[in-house]
């Protein structure tokens, strides 16, 4: 069965980017896992399409003319016009749960990647999230964008997963079963 998946690399003090959406503390020479973490090529492997929101997909797009995400169905959250040279990237408006519903159907029957502190904590806040895969970077940045956000009721994972990726660490954690909860 398809799974909502989030894959996002944190500083200590839980922040996915600096002030002004800084990502320059983001290793870009991460070593080799010899313990079993999840590259993101693999995690990519299974993803059939990805929502972001739109703050993230302006920051990818600054980031490099080449498009990491290959033919990878993207669906941008907005309600402004989006105007995109790449032709796998869509807007897409609604509630959370129906812009889930429509990245699943996007997928095909894999598993849909969520990119974005606004769209990971939505989509966390509507119980949807089934697996967590964060990378933790040793730096303290002090403010930025949070991974984390309030939300109305307890959401419980479990870890599965733990490995070194050289000075950094990936936790990975699925949703704790609703009998176990």
């Amino acid at each position: 069965m398809a799974k909502v998946r989030v894959y996002i690399a944190a500083s200590l003090d839980g922040f996915i980017a600096g002030p002004d959406d800084d990502l320059s503390w983001l290793p870009t020479d991460a070593a080799p896992s010899e313990d079993g973490a999840l590259g993101f090529e693999a995690f990519m492997a299974d993803v059939g399409a990805m929502l972001m929101g739109r703050r993230t997909y302006e920051v990818v797009r600054s980031l490099s003319d080449a498009w990491a995400y290959g033919d990878t169905p993207v669906l941008v959250a907005t309600h402004r016009e989006l105007e995109s040279d790449i032709p796998t990237v869509r807007a897409v408006s609604g509630t959370m749960d129906a812009l889930l519903d429509t990245a699943l159907e996007a997928a095909g029957g894999r598993d849909v990647y969520v990119d974005g502190g606004g769209m990971v904590q939505a989509a966390l806040e509507a119980g949807r999230v089934d697996e967590l895969i964060i990378t933790m970077v040793p730096v303290l940045l002090g403010g930025g964008v949070p991974l984390f956000g309030a939300l109305s009721e307890r959401r419980e994972f479990v870890f599965k997963q733990h490995a070194s990726l050289g000075s950094m660490v990936q936790l990975y954690a699925t949703r704790k079963p609703a009998e176990q909860a």
